[in-house]
């Protein structure tokens, strides 16, 4: 069984992360922990290496475990809930959980939401956290 995070180091991923640790455990699943940086203008090195040294310590912290874990960094031109849904596609992923977050109505129009995008085009059962 493969399970995909979706993590942007937020405190609610933090959440995401306990509860996917549990059910790795119980499933005993693979992990797949996943950050999307959308290329941009204001998308600098730093953000990407930054990105990627927390998903290293993530990984730390599995291994310790002995819960298999992967760590994947992507930086492309798609947002990140369309991210998240091509590497569950191309990777066969069985779930995937990610975080919710509150906003307003018209932020969710104006802004999109990563986890709407996620929910509604998943190839699998998505778990919300929020």
């Amino acid at each position: 069984m493969k399970i995909l995070v979706g993590y942007d180091g937020s405190r609610v991923a933090e959440d995401v992360l306990k509860l996917a640790r549990e059910h790795a455990r119980a499933f005993n699943a693979d992990i797949h922990l996943f950050t999307s940086l959308q290329q941009g203008a204001e998308l600098k090195k730093e953000d990407i290496d930054r990105a990627e040294s927390r998903l290293d310590k993530l990984k730390l912290d599995f291994d310790l475990e002995k819960t298999a874990c992967e760590t994947h960094a992507s930086v492309s031109f798609l947002t990140p809930g369309e991210d998240l849904v091509l590497f569950a596609k191309d990777n066969e992923i069985d779930f995937i959980f990610i975080g919710v977050r509150k906003r307003s109505k018209v932020g969710k129009l104006m802004f999109g939401s990563t986890a709407q995008k996620v929910i509604l085009e998943a190839p699998c059962p998505v778990v919300t956290v929020k």
